[in-house]
C-alpha cells in the first residue's frame, strides 16, 4: 500500500482548520429565522472562507497538488461585494493568526480552480449541506483524493455530528485502510479510531438515510424501495456527506441518492470523500444500477446515475429492489 501519511496529514490539518471556521460563522452569523428570511450570507462567508483555508494549507503542505473546488472567487472580486469580501477575509485571517489581507485570501480560492483531468488532484466540497448549515444542523466539508481517476484518500469534516456524546466528527479513509474516526477539536488526533458498518444480513433489518432535502433526491421512491425491501424503520434524514460518515459507523445502513430529474449527474465533490470511508469501513457504494462511481470524466460522474452506498452484504438485494421499483 502506498504511503499517504503526508497526504493525510495535510488533508485532516486542513479539514479540520476549515471545520472551525465554518463552526465560527454558523455561531455568530446564523439566527433561528436566517432560512425564513432567504439569508445566504453566512454560507456564503463560510464557503469561500473555508475553500481558502483548505487550499492554503495544501499549498503549503503539498506544493504543486491541483484543487478542484466547488468555488471561485469571481463574485467576491467585484466591487459590489466589499463587505463580503472583508468579512470572508477577516475569517481567514482570524483562523490563521494573522492577516493574509484580501487579495491574498481571493488568490487562496482561486487555487481550487482547476480542472478535473490529469493523474492527481484534490475535490473539494467547502460546505456540503447549506441548508444544513443554515439550520445549524447537518452538513460536511468533504476533500478527496484522486489519482488515476479513483479515489485514495478521502476525509470530511462532520461539525454537527456526535461523536462519544460531542458534537464535532472528523472521518478519514485511505485506499487499502481503514476508516477512522478522529475527535474533530484534537489537532493531535491523527490516528483515529477504526470503525465499521453494521452487520446487517438482511435488508429488512436496516435503516435508511436520506437527504432532508426532497429536491435532492427521489424520497418517494426511496419509500417505494424501503416498503419493498420491508423495512419498518423510519428513516434517518441528515444533510450533507455526513450520511456517508453515518453508513460507515454503523448509524445507518443504506443511503440512496435516487435522481429527480434524468438529466442530473452528481458532482465529484459530493461524493469522492463519502464513497472512500464507507468502502474503507466495509461497504459497497455504486451508482442505481450497480456500476462502480467513475470519476475519470470531469467534474461530474457522468456516466452514473444515481449513488447507492450500503453496509456491504445488502448491497445486492437493495440494488434488486431499485430495478423492480424503477421499472
Amino acid at each position: 500500500m502506498t504511503d499517504r501519511s503526508r497526504e493525510l496529514r495535510a488533508a485532516l490539518e486542513a479539514v479540520r482548520a476549515a471545520a472551525r471556521v465554518c463552526q465560527t460563522v454558523q455561531r455568530k452569523l446564523v439566527r433561528s429565522d436566517t432560512l425564513e428570511k432567504k439569508d445566504r450570507s453566512p454560507v456564503t462567508v463560510a464557503d469561500f472562507a473555508s475553500q481558502a483555508i483548505v487550499c492554503a494549507k495544501l499549498a503549503e503542505a503539498l506544493p504543486g497538488d491541483r484543487v478542484v473546488g466547488e468555488e471561485d472567487a469571481s463574485e467576491l472580486r467585484q466591487d459590489a461585494q466589499a463587505a463580503l469580501r472583508a468579512n470572508v477575509a477577516e475569517r481567514v485571517g482570524a483562523e490563521l493568526g494573522r492577516a493574509p489581507g484580501e487579495a491574498r485570501v481571493l488568490d487562496w480560492i482561486d487555487l481550487g480552480g482547476a480542472d478535473a483531468t490529469g493523474d492527481r488532484y484534490w475535490t473539494l466540497d467547502p460546505i456540503d449541506g447549506t441548508k444544513g448549515f443554515l439550520r445549524a444542523e447537518q452538513y460536511a466539508v468533504a476533500l478527496g483524493l484522486i489519482e488515476g481517476g479513483e479515489v485514495v484518500l478521502g476525509v470530511l469534516g462532520c461539525p454537527n455530528l456526535e461523536l462519544a456524546g460531542t458534537p464535532g466528527a472528523l472521518f478519514s479513509a485511505v485506499k487499502g485502510d481503514a476508516s477512522r474516526v478522529h475527535a474533530l477539536t484534537d489537532d493531535a488526533d491523527l490516528a483515529g479510531r477504526k470503525i465499521s458498518v453494521a452487520a446487517v444480513s438482511s435488508a429488512a433489518d436496516a435503516r435508511f438515510c436520506e437527504s432532508v432535502e426532497a429536491a435532492h433526491s427521489d424520497q418517494s421512491e426511496s419509500a417505494r424501495i424501503a416498503s419493498r425491501l420491508g423495512i419498518r424503520s423510519e428513516p434517518l434524514r441528515i444533510d450533507s456527506q455526513c450520511k456517508y460518515a453515518t453508513v460507515a459507523r454503523g448509524d445507518a445502513s443504506i443511503y440512496l441518492r435516487l435522481p429527480t430529474r434524468e438529466d442530473y449527474r452528481e458532482k465529484i465533490w459530493d461524493h469522492a470523500a463519502g464513497m472512500l470511508v464507507v468502502e474503507c469501513a466495509g461497504g459497497r457504494v455504486s451508482d442505481a444500477a450497480g456500476k462502480p462511481l467513475d470519476f475519470t470524466h470531469g467534474r461530474t460522474l457522468e456516466r452514473n446515475r444515481g449513488v447507492v452506498a450500503t453496509s456491504g452484504a445488502i448491497h445486492d438485494e437493495v440494488l434488486a429492489a431499485i430495478r423492480e421499483v424503477s421499472g
